[in-house]
């Protein structure tokens, strides 16, 4: 039975003779239009500024001729693949009578030519054969990206900021502690509190203060790391004053649910809860297809072996889960995915360990994925009271 949310096709019947079927290769210079018209032989191509009225224009206009040449046009279809422009073209084309679509870039098959010719015209009559494949219901073309509402698009942003700053804190303290080692000093520690004010203090093991020019790049690399852990800090009080005005609307109250599991922080439960459990799944492969957790067996003829990861899926929910998968074995020794997880690597085998983590790490995922959907509870997992 086919699911609502099934996006490997689509589950609408096409008829060829009143659509209008297009596909839309983008750049950042210029678009490249290709269609296909009923009632006209030919499939016209239109190279176009990166201008979504122009391209509803000329979606607009082959209607016209399609009319002109005795058909009753009632849909357009049109797709294009995921990028750097999100998703913003699909929800403005949608609002204005245009059934947009975004394609997985990966799901698309290609030439497997050691050379192979690659223009923007090749790449719309490709993105042509998927896309028509798709709009018939047949399975294997291409899959489609859900597209997200602003607010779900939105509410990401915190937690993808933090994370960048948080790199970016990390940059900084190893380039401050790097020329620190240059003159041998390796007692120093940038994140503490008083930290900016021992600067002036610190020498060198000859006994020599530190030198002008390093004193002020290391005073300069204080005044961001401030400024930087001052907006870590803006972004996680806002959070938590969000969680506090708004606790029982849909995702703050899936990261509060989450939280309780001992071994899951807020942060964590956080990023899982917007990047991938506040998604409408299809089912359990669903999630671990999308966090990237699944793997990429090679089969030929006797051959059979695991190349690893599919690497296809979110690599924030992927890093994340495998960090707490850890984590996971450290706080709930005693649940039942920990038990399970010790006892396929007592044998010790080398990289057994390893490799089942990332195992352990699908599991985790699935389990949580029912625990806040379904409320389905976690054999032998400690949580936190409620509140």
């Amino acid at each position: 039975m086919p699911q609502l949310n099934d996006l490997s096709r689509s589950l609408v019947a096409l008829d060829q003779d009143s659509t209008i079927i297009a596909v839309v290769e983008l750049s950042q210079s210029s678009w490249l239009v290709a269609g296909v018209l009923p009632g006209i032989e030919r499939q016209p191509r239109k190279k176009l500024e990166p201008s979504a009225e122009r391209l509803l224009g000329l979606l607009h206009r082959w209607r016209d001729e399609a009319v002109r040449a005795g058909r009753n046009i009632t849909r357009i279809a049109l797709a294009f693949e995921a990028g750097r422009d999100g998703f913003w073209l699909a929800r403005w084309l949608n609002a204005r009578g245009v059934e947009a679509h975004v394609i997985h870039p990966s799901s698309v098959a290609v030439s497997r030519e050691h050379r192979r010719a690659k223009t923007d015209r090749l790449d719309t009559e490709l993105l042509k054969r998927a896309f028509l494949g798709w709009l018939r219901g047949e399975r294997g073309h291409c899959s489609m990206a859900r597209v997200p509402t602003i607010a779900e698009e939105d509410a990401k942003r915190p937690n993808r900021e933090r994370e960048c700053l948080v790199g970016e804190r990390t940059r900084i303290v190893n380039r401050m502690k790097g020329a620190l080692a240059r003159l041998g000093i390796r007692n120093f520690k940038p994140t503490l509190r008083k930290a900016a004010d021992r600067l002036a203090t610190l020498h060198t093991p000859e006994g020599m203060p530190l030198p002008p020019n390093v004193l002020a790049e290391l005073q300069r690399a204080m005044a961001r790391l401030g400024f930087v852990v001052s907006q870590i800090r803006e972004i996680e009080q806002a959070r938590q004053k969000r969680l506090e005005q708004q606790p029982e609307t849909g995702p703050h109250a899936m990261v509060r649910q989450l939280a309780r599991v001992v071994g899951v922080g807020i942060e964590t439960a956080d990023m899982l809860v917007h990047e991938v459990l506040s998604r409408p799944m299809r089912d359990r492969k669903a999630v671990a297809r999308y966090a990237g957790l699944t793997g990429s067996p090679d089969e030929s003829g006797t051959k059979r072996r695991e190349q690893g990861l599919a690497r296809a899926g979110n690599a924030r929910v992927r890093r994340g889960m495998i960090q707490l998968a850890w984590r996971f074995l450290l706080f709930q020794k005693d649940s039942a995915l920990a038990l399970w997880y010790r006892a396929r690597t007592a044998d010790s085998r080398v990289g057994t360990r390893k490799t089942m983590i990332v195992a352990l790490a699908r599991k985790l995922m699935i389990a949580l994925w029912r625990f806040v959907t379904t409320g389905e509870t976690l054999e032998g997992v400690v949580l936190r009271p409620a509140g």
